[in-house]
């Protein structure tokens, strides 16, 4: 994977004035969170008027896939939610099994959480299951105390050889000024990054810029 072709996501989008910049600045997937309790939580109908209000600013041809994240929640809630807002993929971040996601309508992409100790031996062992049965992965830390993205950085050695596989995104504690050493290190898929992208708990474009074009000038 070449940094040129890296496919970056903006994730905790909350308004249509930064999922256009993320857009404009030429982010490959933008995320939506609607889980319960979270910081970034929306609400299914401020996200159904979010992305519509997006869909009619974009200024560039760029077209983004439109992820919902979830976790643990009704699958019925989970795609009626969905089809509304006009959401392409899910991000499912909790203990979603194989029964769960044959009720979902859309693609998936399941969050792995990479604990304390982990090998690529043992991440793989996680991971190619799902990506045997046509899913996506996020790669983050896991912590007990969180819902939803850690924000923290896990040990990248645990995912040499994983993350550079089709559909795997990394996450975890990315921002601008540590992603080039991140890519260069593991040669990821995917970037996935929220809170690195922020100023004072809100997304800010000129952050979200640089992680862009630090993304793919890596």
């Amino acid at each position: 994977m070449t940094s040129e072709n890296i496919r970056v996501k903006i994730c905790g989008l909350r308004s249509a004035s930064a999922s256009i910049a993320a857009s404009d600045a030429g982010a490959n997937y933008l995320g939506f969170n609607f889980i319960e309790g979270v910081r970034r939580q929306i609400q299914p109908e401020d996200g159904k008027q979010i992305i519509a209000d997006y869909r009619s600013g974009i200024k560039t041809l760029n077209r983004p896939e439109l992820v919902g994240l979830f976790l643990n929640q009704d699958p019925t809630f989970v795609n009626e939610t969905a089809r509304n807002a006009g959401i392409d993929s899910l991000q499912l971040c909790g203990d979603e099994d194989a029964g769960y996601i044959s009720k979902i309508n859309l693609p998936v992409f399941k969050m792995v959480r990479v604990k304390n100790g982990s090998t690529p031996s043992t991440l793989n062992e996680i991971v190619a299951p799902l990506l045997d049965a046509g899913h996506g992965i996020i790669l983050d830390s896991y912590d007990k105390k969180v819902r939803g993205g850690s924000g923290q950085t896990f040990d990248w050695a645990a995912a040499e050889g994983v993350v550079n596989r089709e559909n795997v995104f990394l996450a975890g504690g990315l921002n601008p000024e540590n992603v080039q050493t991140a890519i260069k290190q593991l040669s990821p898929w995917g970037v996935d990054v929220a809170s690195g992208v922020e100023t004072d708990g809100v997304k800010d474009p000129d952050r979200i810029r640089a992680f862009i074009e630090a993304a793919r000038n890596a």
